[in-house]
């Protein structure tokens, strides 16, 4: 018999993270909700933890089979099901549209994501009245071809988070390489917490330093032992230092850390930055969006 209750989020967090790599195919990518993706969103500043549980979980047996949660916050979603239970979608979308909606305007709103090869999916969204409004491209890295060679700039230095974690200039670095203004915030609180994850390496997670001492790039990267593959997040340069190759040094070095762990490939983002340097597109992430009754 299958059941349906609220994500625990001390509780659950783990089995959830567990079901999300067992679900793992780079087929679909099951609606792109990757468990680095999820790990990374949980860590995160604008993480809203209050509302969580209003994630549902299906389980059959203890065993979890469904899973119906957002990114960052209310207003999105993703629904995600092992092989076999395509039946439980409706009954998810349904419980999505109740718990994960958000109101704007006295309207109650809706977003779901998914990919282009889940036609299960998308007929079950148009039949519902859903409308797809944005497309972005899913891209990977392979390992089985050259990495760019880009020599790192004079007076340049290259190192990981296991050598010198500077929280402040971490912030300051995101902040600016993010284009959030030449003044950043003194939430360093945030940036500490963001390297509480589980699965956060900070001998993966690469920094390059200017000459004048301040971090100009920072690359973060995640490996999932199980899949074998790693995810990049965040990447950011400073604006005035961008330009030198400093993005594709330090995410080239992060990618061969990982594939010296075992990884096949690296997924990348969507700025023309990643194609530029052989990252290739295996698919579309996809919103479709509904003004619920």
């Amino acid at each position: 018999m299958i059941t349906k209750r609220r994500y625990k989020l001390l509780a659950d967090f783990e089995k959830v993270c567990q079901f999300l790599d067992d679900n793992y195919n780079l087929e679909t990518l099951n609606s792109y909700l990757l468990r680095p993706f999820f790990e990374y969103a949980h860590t995160h500043p604008h993480f809203n933890h209050q509302s969580t549980p209003r994630f549902g979980l299906w389980e059959e047996g203890g065993r979890l089979v469904g899973l119906a949660c957002y990114e960052m916050d209310l207003g999105e979603c993703f629904l995600n099901v092992r092989d076999g239970y395509d039946h439980l979608l409706p009954d998810m979308l349904e419980y999505a549209e109740s718990e994960l909606s958000t109101t704007s305007e006295e309207k109650r709103n809706l977003s779901v994501w998914i990919t282009d090869k889940e036609d299960v999916k998308s007929q079950l969204l148009c039949e519902k009245g859903y409308e797809k409004v944005y497309t972005e491209p899913v891209t990977i890295f392979s390992f089985d071809k050259d990495f760019v060679e880009v020599d790192l700039p004079k007076g340049y230095s290259l190192f990981s988070l296991e050598e010198e974690n500077d929280i402040q200039k971490i912030h300051e670095c995101l902040w600016k390489g993010f284009d959030h203004g030449p003044h950043p915030d003194d939430d360093y609180e945030g940036r500490l917490y963001m390297q509480s994850g589980p699965n956060f390496r900070k001998d993966l997670t690469m920094i390059i330093k200017a000459p004048n001492g301040d971090y100009a790039c920072y690359a973060g990267m995640w490996f999932d032992e199980q899949n074998k593959y790693a995810y990049t997040e965040p990447l950011a340069t400073v604006p005035e230092h961008r330009g030198e190759g400093l993005a594709t040094i330090a995410l080239t070095e992060a990618m061969k850390k990982t594939n010296e762990l075992g990884a096949k490939y690296c997924f990348g983002g969507v700025p023309d930055f990643y194609k530029s340097i052989g990252f290739e597109t295996i698919g579309f992430r996809e919103r479709w969006e509904k003004v619920l009754e």
